[in-house]
């Protein structure tokens, strides 16, 4: 299977270890490539994303829906196979939990989780976004599929934007915007990852005023990996697309720094 791989590299390299950017639901390596990858290949670090299997360019989207998380693991173990030292993994959201399900069992240099599902699962999370939306989980659950939460510019910005973001620009992005694996959507309640098992270091960064994942679960989050919690004032869920995105990227590079150097 072919994996989409973006790579940015930087005119002068400053760290020998790399990093791989894992996506959330719905998205792909694409959403990195905006803003992060640039920014963290002008800092020094040889940047890469990930398109996991069915999404942005990837192939095996005719069975996404039923693609399970190891599948994605795998998928990440590829693409990190691909390059010359074993990588920091960061992931945003579901791609939190693939990149920690990673560390569980393949070395890497350190983890960072953006906005990660949360330690505990999804099952409470997920249960309060049902009870105020009904309507709209219906939907989702006859089609199978998450991603109509993000469906409709007005559904995405209500859910990963900020206020601040115009509705014409979360348009531009939620056109890019998949299908996910139903599987994968499931097993965030029960197919957890186990800190206990990574030994890489972790830092966790949350948003205020993200609809879909709380300061409290994120805060919790960082206390069961023993890792660092920073959570991002007047920011939504896509973090790496708000319009303050340069204060995380700052964050995770000084980080990094301190933590790889």
């Amino acid at each position: 299977m072919n994996l989409e791989i973006i790579s940015r590299e930087p005119t002068e390299r400053k760290f020998e270890t790399p990093l791989l950017f894992v996506h959330g639901t719905g998205h792909g390596a694409w959403c990195w490539d905006v803003n992060f990858l640039p920014f963290f290949a002008e800092s020094g670090f040889s940047s890469h994303a990930v398109s996991l299997r069915g999404h942005g360019k990837s192939e095996g989207r005719e069975k996404l829906k039923w693609s399970s998380l190891a599948a994605f693991v795998d998928d990440v173990r590829r693409a990190a196979s691909t390059l010359d030292h074993p990588p920091v993994i960061l992931g945003h959201s579901l791609g939190g939990l693939v990149a920690a399900k990673y560390l569980e069992q393949y070395s890497g240099a350190a983890g960072v989780l953006i906005a990660p599902c949360p330690s505990q699962g999804m099952l409470v999370s997920g249960l309060k976004l049902q009870f105020a939306n009904p309507w709209l989980f219906t939907k989702i659950m006859l089609k199978q599929d998450y991603a109509v939460m993000f469906s409709t510019p007005e559904l995405a910005k209500r859910f990963l934007f900020s206020d601040d973001v115009p509705l014409d620009e979360v348009a531009e992005y939620s056109s890019r915007f998949g299908s996910e694996s139903y599987r994968a959507a499931l097993e965030m309640i029960y197919n957890l990852a186990r800190p206990s098992r990574i030994k890489a270091p972790i830092l966790v960064v949350g948003a205020e005023n993200d609809a879909l994942i709380g300061v409290s679960k994120i805060e919790k989050t960082a206390r069961a990996f023993n890792a660092e919690a920073k959570i991002f004032p007047n920011m939504a869920h896509d973090m790496m697309l708000e319009r303050n995105w340069s204060a995380v990227a700052l964050y995770i590079a000084d980080w990094l720094r301190k933590t790889i150097a």
